[in-house]
């Protein structure tokens, strides 16, 4: 997480496109006033939930598959975690290793009741067949035994996931340098901690490594709020609802330029107030109020780390 954390830093020093306006944030932290929304990990009800390793299944293959869903206006995360929350609900072996290295583009669809062909659908099958693979040849088919490999680290849990996984490897070259931002593996960790509310498979020792998940939602929230401030050509892209290419310039620095942002708040609160509050938490306020912004323009990027 240190590197999640000193490379964004190294990018936001260096952006041109995306910049932090301290002012704003400053503001932000005022309104705060040392206590950020509270917002339940399960808000909407979505989620499947047996507070045991079937749970712990599902948020894995969830999180494998929580991408790029604008290319469709109708799809959205809500699809996919309910979708597959009833698919488990009908039969609990859906999630199988060994089914999950099997599925084909139309039987995922099916599993979600999603009526066509769902954006960069190939990837998503080629990551189901990567997770159903290596949970059978390492961990005995089950999620649950990642975590339990982990010893309470979330930063443990992140790193584990992003050897044994190159789905997850959430990497970008920004200036020659290397960037990570970790988004789905980042998750992964801040969905168990959220499910099991900090204990059994949810009970990390380290919770407060980890950052915010840099997506669409969350810098898009961050420019709503004066937080972040685009430049006149990356601003009118985005108006345009036009991409914007994966691991260009732009790309990179509203994500990491967002991951660094959040961390100076979170320091920031902190010091007005004495109270340590979590990048899970401020993620998730966040999240929760960009999609109910439904007037919330955010870039377009074809990714499947986002």
């Amino acid at each position: 997480m240190e590197e999640v954390r000193s490379s964004s830093a190294w990018v936001a020093s260096r952006s041109s496109h995306v910049t932090i306006d301290s002012s704003g944030l400053e503001k932000v932290v005022n309104e705060i006033n040392g206590s950020i929304p509270k917002v339940e990990w399960n808000f909407e009800g979505i989620h499947y939930f047996d507070n045991g390793p079937l749970t712990v299944q599902y948020l894995f293959v969830l999180d494998a598959l929580n991408f790029c869903f604008w290319p469709d206006k109708d799809l959205s995360y809500d699809n996919l975690a309910l979708g597959l929350k009833e698919a488990l609900e009908k039969d609990n072996s859906v999630f199988d290793a060994d089914r999950l290295q099997m599925y084909t583009g139309p039987e995922l669809r099916e599993l979600l009741k999603w009526p066509r062909p769902l954006p960069l659908e190939d990837e998503r099958i080629r990551l189901l067949h990567e997770v159903g693979l290596e949970l059978e040849k390492n961990f005995g088919g089950k999620a649950a035994n990642i975590v339990e490999s982990c010893g309470k680290s979330a930063t443990t849990l992140v790193a584990t996931i992003a050897r044994h996984f190159p789905g997850f490897r959430d990497h970008s070259v920004y200036k020659g340098h290397q960037v990570f931002l970790y988004k789905r593996a980042q998750i992964f960790a801040a969905d168990l901690w959220g499910a099991f509310k900090g204990q059994g498979y949810g009970e990390f020792n380290d919770i407060a490594s980890i950052t915010i998940f840099a997506d669409y939602i969350v810098p898009a929230v961050l420019r709503q709020l004066g937080v972040l401030r685009y430049s006149a050509a990356l601003a009118s892209v985005i108006e345009a609802n036009n991409e914007i290419g994966s691991g260009t310039e732009e790309e990179v620095e509203l994500r990491a330029c967002s991951i660094y942002a959040v961390e100076k708040m979170r320091d920031l609160i902190t010091i007005k107030s004495g109270k340590q509050v979590l990048s899970v938490e401020l993620d998730l306020w966040l999240w929760s109020f960009g999609i109910q912004s439904p007037s919330l323009q955010h870039h377009r990027t074809l990714s499947i780390y986002y």
